[in-house]
């Protein structure tokens, strides 16, 4: 078995990319209150700081700051992760592809939803910070979801407008990088 080596800094900042198994699904997008309410009920216990999120139809990009002297955001996403699935489970489970579930996930008794592993960035400084928040904004134009970042009603950026974070016109440039796509 794999062995993971993820950097865990108490406090740090971080950028996030999780799948559904089944790229191509629309099951954030189609329940996306499910998602908002398992990441609200795990953050009441696990407080951290969400800078950015985007949520597409098949992935969602996130970038959190966790609180001093935590590292723990595995947990977290762990938490989400079953919470949507319970959610939605009966649901997704007669609408979604039948391969979505592999044999080894059955054996496990995992719902198959999510893919296991995801990636996550640590966060090194001031424009590295800026690059992935933006990044997130700006996914749903880069797939091609919308012509504008702001017509996308799943994302952080409309928050951060009415916090006067971001102009209402934001058109930053489309990042390349290595951002777990």
């Amino acid at each position: 078995m794999s062995c993971y080596r993820r950097i865990r800094l108490p406090g740090a900042s971080y950028f996030f990319t999780l799948a559904l198994a089944e790229r191509g699904a629309t099951i954030l997008v189609d329940h996306v209150e499910e998602l908002r309410r398992a990441f609200h009920a795990t953050i009441r216990t696990l407080p951290v700081h969400c800078d950015a999120i985007v949520i597409l139809p098949d992935h969602l990009h996130a970038v959190w700051t966790l609180p001093p002297g935590d590292s723990d955001f595995p947990e977290r996403w762990r938490k989400i992760k079953y919470r949507f699935s319970r959610a939605v489970r009966w649901t997704v489970g007669r609408t979604a592809h039948p391969t979505y579930r592999s044999i080894s996930k059955r054996r496990k008794r995992e719902a198959g939803i999510w893919q296991r592993r995801y990636w996550e960035h640590c966060i090194r400084d001031a424009a590295d910070y800026r690059a992935h928040v933006e990044y997130c904004w700006g996914n749903p134009v880069k797939h091609g979801y919308v012509a504008r970042a702001v017509d996308w009603p799943y994302s952080s950026i409309h928050r951060d407008i009415r916090l006067g974070q971001v102009d209402p016109e934001w058109a930053g440039a489309l990042v390349d990088g290595e951002f777990g796509e």
